[in-house]
């Protein structure tokens, strides 16, 4: 073993035997915290017991994204069942894919405190997660399967709902996040520090005022995108400002702006061999969104706008330089009401424009979608999650989608056992860069349309224990591929696919707190398309976590996840290849010395496993990293 890695090792191990003498088992009992009974937002944007639920809904918690400090987003995003993050395992500039269920980016849509976010201009119109530092997140939900009556359009896979952090403690904090690390591939071992990344948050609450300001920065060095010898740094900063006043016990007004940058260096492909190599090409993204949410609040309702302008810009320098700039106005006004806990409906009107200029100019689209969604919760233990929405394309005419999601839930001791089913409809709009962008652009496209049908059983004996099974099955129709066209300029188009495809698969979890100091989660996957390849996607994905509180004050974990065969595209030859399944272990450890400071380190691929994740790109080794948080 290298003497760097040896050293940190033992010192680590050190430390945690002497910390563990610290803190009595007993005294971690008397200061444990009752738990509460989980809630779910995302799948009614109502606050309803998991066991009311009729969907599949994934928490990340503060206290798990505390277990995860020096993670991306992406990264911690990827070890939940159902979902593939391809790229997020390689150099850190590189692009990142969200597969979910089987699908892609195009079907996954991603919500910021309440406001649908997306890039008018990339290939999919996806939302870069590139542009985010988990320092600034309070809590994600991820909402799998069709969710487009109550979200739009693009949230057939899943909906990834992020809510940034406010100031929730009354009087002026701080908080200073810091930690580095090394960024090397399975064939360096010299661990030297290529990995910078720090974090301030300033709060402060009283009364009716809430303000918080955050700024970070992060700095990546040491590996090449693609296999190779010529370094391709990533640099990203991040500042949010949030402000809330409570004019009333009926009237509350949140402001929100966000400034985010990444620069990122790539390598590109020989034009005469196709196959890739080191390039000197760089490229700068940079997104501005500035939000305004007004709430009234009455009786047993409320009355809610969230009303939001981001605009994304991209600069690329290779061998086909050209400049981006998008802009979406989002504008969702909707109205909640509970009846007596038993009936909640949420009825909305949803605007968003999309504008991207490109070479031959400005583009644009518009959609305005009223929408309704109805749950009902009876004491029998049969619930009802139902809606519809009217989308009016400013391209495509009037689409109509729904959904129906019911579910029956039995109480069993303090827990109960449920049953849950849906069928839904989602509409898939091509997006302004597969109709009017630089590459193969065809503005005859027709939109995509799914059908999803999904069931499973969730079985939750206790507070300490849940597990939980489901079938998913997603017919897609006209999905739009990007086509060569002619094989001896190898120039492409986007056409509309003309067999139907279909996307299923299983998923279990498993999460168990057997005592108050340990913990075990656990999931599994298996997706299959029929009639399609779809590329990096594996059919097997395994993923679990062992938690163990040392004491009360330490904490530390052991990751480890299973990615089985996939199918890649070499394009030196364009042949499909198989890459190997590959195994992955990490380890966490925490400590907090008082309440103000705590230190983390990691050691990510701790067996150095040597793998692929796209065909010639790099992927990273055993890296370590060292951190601290300091609250004042």
């Amino acid at each position: 073993m290298n003497k760097k890695l040896y050293t940190f090792v033992v010192v680590t191990l050190f430390c945690t035997i002497g910390f563990a003498q610290q803190q009595t088992l007993e005294e971690t009992k008397e200061n444990k915290v009752e738990e509460l009974n989980e809630v779910v937002v995302s799948d009614s944007r109502f606050q309803l017991k998991r066991e009311n639920s009729g969907k599949t809904v994934i928490k990340i918690t503060q206290e798990e994204l505390a277990k995860n400090q020096g993670r991306t987003v992406a990264e911690i995003i990827n070890t939940k069942s159902g979902i593939e993050v391809n790229g997020s395992r390689s150099n850190a500039g590189n692009v990142i894919g969200s597969f979910v269920r089987g699908g892609n980016n195009r079907q996954v849509l991603v919500i910021i405190d309440g406001i649908q976010v997306s890039d008018p201009s990339a290939v999919n119109a996806e939302y870069d997660l590139r542009l985010l530092s988990t320092s600034q997140i309070e809590s994600i939900e991820i909402l799998k399967g069709a969710a487009s009556t109550l979200y739009g359009n693009a949230a057939a896979a899943a909906v990834i709902n992020i809510t940034t952090k406010t100031a929730n403690t009354d009087g002026l904090s701080a908080n200073f996040e810091s930690s580095i690390g090394s960024n090397q591939s399975q064939d360096d071992s010299n661990y030297d520090p290529a990995d910078f990344s720090n974090h301030l948050t300033i709060a402060a609450k009283q009364e009716k005022i809430a303000f918080l300001v955050g700024f970070g920065h992060q700095y990546t060095d040491g590996l090449s995108a693609v296999i190779g010898e010529e370094r391709d740094p990533y640099s990203r900063i991040n500042g949010n400002v949030k402000f809330g006043y409570r004019f009333s016990e009926a009237f509350d007004l949140g402001i929100l702006a966000n400034y985010d940058k990444f620069q990122v260096s790539y390598d590109g492909t020989n034009p005469t061999t196709f196959a890739w190599e080191d390039q000197p090409n760089t490229s700068e993204t940079e997104q501005l969104r500035f939000g305004i949410s007004p709430k009234f609040n009455y009786g047993n309702g409320s009355l809610t706008l969230n009303l939001a302008i981001n605009s994304i810009d991209s600069q690329f320098n290779d061998s086909f330089p050209r400049t981006t700039d998008s802009q979406s106005i989002i504008g969702d006004i909707f109205n909640k009401y509970n009846f007596d806990d038993t009936f909640y409906t949420i009825v909305g009107l949803n605007y968003i424009q999309n504008k991207t200029l490109f070479f031959a100019g400005e583009e644009e689209t518009t959609a305005i979608d009223p929408y309704l969604n109805v749950v009902y919760v009876s004491e029998l233990g049969v619930n009802l999650n139902a809606g519809a929405r009217l989308n009016n394309h400013s391209e495509y005419g009037t689409n109509f989608i729904y959904n129906f999601n019911p579910s029956f839930a039995i109480k069993i001791g303090e827990g109960y056992a449920k049953l849950f089913g849906s069928y839904a409809t989602s509409f898939i709009a091509p997006n302004l860069s597969q109709l009017y962008g630089a590459f193969g652009p065809n503005p005859d496209l027709d939109p995509e349309t799914n059908v999803t049908i999904e069931g499973g059983v969730e079985y939750r004996p206790s507070k300490k224990m849940r597990v939980s099974g489901l079938y998913f099955n997603r017919k897609e129709q006209d999905v739009i591929t990007f086509t060569t066209i002619d094989f001896t300029t190898f120039e492409g188009k986007y056409l509309n696919a003309e067999d139907e495809f279909t996307a299923k698969g299983v998923e279990v979890e498993l999460s168990w707190k057997p005592s108050e100091t340990l913990s075990f989660d656990t999931n599994y996957t298996f997706t299959e398309r029929t009639n399609d390849v779809r590329l990096r996607l594996p059919k097997h994905r395994v993923n679990a976590v062992v938690g163990y509180n040392i004491n009360k004050n330490t904490f530390t974990s052991l990751s480890y996840q299973y990615s089985g065969k996939r199918i890649d595209t070499d394009f030196s030859t364009f042949t499909n290849v198989v890459l190997d399944a590959f195994n992955l272990f990490d380890v966490y450890l925490s400590h907090r010395l008082n309440d103000r400071f705590k230190f983390f380190a990691s050691i990510n691929n701790v067996l150095d496993e040597d793998y692929l994740e796209v065909v010639d790109f790099t992927t990273r080794g055993r890296n370590v990293r060292l951190g601290f948080s300091l609250s004042l």
